[in-house]
C-alpha cells in the first residue's frame, strides 16, 4: 500500500455549487454576514453535498477508535497503562460525557477495537472487533507497528469509512478512546512540522502533573529520533510512531474524502491522524471540519498547518469525541440557515422607462346646488 496514491483519488467539494450558494446567500433577506461564520459553514456543507439548497444533516454518527499505546507504561498519561477498555466500557454503558451529549443528541455511536490491551470479554457486545493486535509498541524504543499491522489497520480504517458511508452516515463525528494516545499525536505532529518535543507535547485528557509532563516529553523526544529517518513514508511513519488505533483514524479519513463524507474531527489525536493524511493527499482536508480547541499544543499546530480553524472553544479536555459532537448544532443550525431562510422580496423592475403611478388625492363628492330659481313661490312673486 502506498497511502500516496489517495492524491489521485480525492477531489475538492464542487466548487461551481459552492459558487451557486454563495449567490444564493447574497438573496436571502437576512443581510451578508449577519450570521458570521455559519454562512462559510453552511456553504462548505453545500459544496460537500453538491446540493443547492444544502440538505439537513439527519443520519449522523459518532465513530471512535480504540487503542492502547505501549508508551503509556512510562507513566505518561492520567490514566493507567492498558486502562483503554475501561473508557470503551464509559461509552457504551451510557456514563461517560460522550455518552450522555449523545444520548441527548440522538447520534448513534459506534466505536472499534483496534488495538486495545485486554482481553476481549472485558468489553460491551457493541464494540466492532476488529483488533490489529494488543496494544502498541513502546513509540520510545520501538516501533509502535509491524509494517504488515499498520497496513491492516490504515485498511480497517477504511473499510469502517465503507461501511458508513454506504449505511447512509452523511456526517461521521470522529474521535479516540485511548490511553498513551495523545503522546503518540505529538510525536507525529513535531515530526511532520519539523519542531522540538517540548513545544507539542501537552498535559493529555486526563491531566497529569510537571514531573509526569517532563517524562512525557522525554517519550516525545526519544520517539522523534526513530520518527524523522521515515518522514517521506506516511504509512512507516505510521508503524514507527503511531498504533493501531491511529493508524485506523488515518485509513478513515482518506477514505471518507474518497466517498465525499464530511468528517469533525475532534482533539489531538484526529488532528495528528489528518496532518499524517494531507501529507498524503493534499485535497483531503477540504472534507473535515475542527470541531474544538482542546489546548493541546500539538493539535494547535496541526490545525495551522492544515488552515482548519475550530467551531469551538470551549476549553473541552476529556476527549472521546465529546468537542466534536459538541460542534454538531453548529453544523446543523447553518444548514438549516441556508436551507429555510427566505429570499428577499424582488425589487420593482423600472428599467423599461415606466414612471410609477404617482398617488392622488381623491376628488371630494359634491351635492349639487338646489337651482333658485326653482324655489317655491318664487314665480308668483310671493
Amino acid at each position: 500500500m502506498n497511502l500516496d496514491d489517495f492524491s489521485d483519488l480525492i477531489e475538492r467539494p464542487d466548487g461551481a455549487v459552492r459558487r451557486d450558494a454563495e449567490e444564493r446567500r447574497e438573496r436571502l433577506a437576512v443581510p451578508p454576514g449577519a450570521l458570521g461564520r455559519l454562512d462559510e459553514l453552511g456553504e462548505w456543507l453545500t459544496a460537500a453535498q453538491g446540493a443547492v439548497p444544502v440538505r439537513p444533516v439527519e443520519r449522523p454518527r459518532v465513530v471512535l477508535f480504540a487503542g492502547d499505546h505501549g508508551v503509556a507504561s512510562l507513566d505518561v498519561s492520567g490514566r493507567p497503562a492498558g486502562g483503554a477498555y475501561a473508557l470503551v466500557r464509559g461509552v457504551l454503558d451510557g456514563a461517560s460525557p460522550l455518552a450522555v451529549l449523545a444520548r441527548r443528541m440522538d447520534v448513534p455511536v459506534r466505536v472499534v477495537d483496534a488495538g486495545l490491551d485486554c482481553d476481549p470479554g472485558l468489553l460491551p457486545d457493541d464494540v466492532v472487533r476488529r483488533r490489529v493486535r494488543r496494544g502498541s509498541g513502546r513509540i520510545d524504543v520501538e516501533d509502535a507497528l509491524t509494517p504488515e499491522q499498520a497496513e491492516e489497520a490504515v485498511r480497517l480504517g477504511m473499510a469502517v469509512a465503507d461501511e458508513e458511508a454506504d449505511s447512509g452516515t452523511d456526517l461521521a463525528v470522529l474521535g479516540d478512546l485511548s490511553v498513551g494516545g495523545t503522546t503518540a499525536a505529538a510525536v507525529l505532529v513535531a515530526a511532520l512540522c519539523g519542531t522540538d518535543a517540548s513545544v507539542v507535547t501537552g498535559r493529555g485528557g486526563a491531566g497529569i502533573d510537571d514531573l509526569a509532563w517532563m517524562r512525557k516529553c522525554a517519550a516525545v523526544r526519544d520517539a522523534l529520533r526513530r520518527a524523522r529517518p521515515v518522514l517521506g513514508d506516511q504509512l512507516e511513519l505510521l508503524a514507527a510512531a503511531g498504533g493501531a488505533d491511529l493508524a485506523a483514524v488515518t485509513g478513515f479519513l482518506l477514505q471518507s474524502a474518497v466517498r465525499r463524507m464530511p468528517v469533525i474531527l475532534d482533539g489531538v489525536v484526529s488532528a495528528a491522524c489528518a496532518l499524517v493524511a494531507q501529507r498524503a493527499a493534499f485535497r483531503a482536508p477540504d472534507w473535515w471540519l475542527a470541531g474544538q480547541l482542546t489546548g493541546e499544543p500539538a493539535q494547535q499546530k496541526a490545525l495551522d498547518r492544515m488552515a482548519l480553524e475550530p467551531l469551538l472553544d470551549q476549553e473541552v479536555t476529556v476527549g472521546e469525541g465529546v468537542g466534536a459532537l459538541l460542534a454538531l448544532p453548529l453544523v446543523r443550525a447553518a444548514a438549516a440557515f441556508a436551507a429555510e431562510l427566505p429570499e428577499r422580496a424582488p425589487e420593482p423592475d423600472l428599467s423599461q422607462g415606466a414612471e410609477p403611478e404617482l398617488s392622488r388625492e381623491p376628488e371630494l363628492s359634491r351635492e349639487p346646488e338646489p337651482s333658485r330659481g326653482g324655489e317655491p313661490g318664487a314665480a308668483d312673486g310671493v
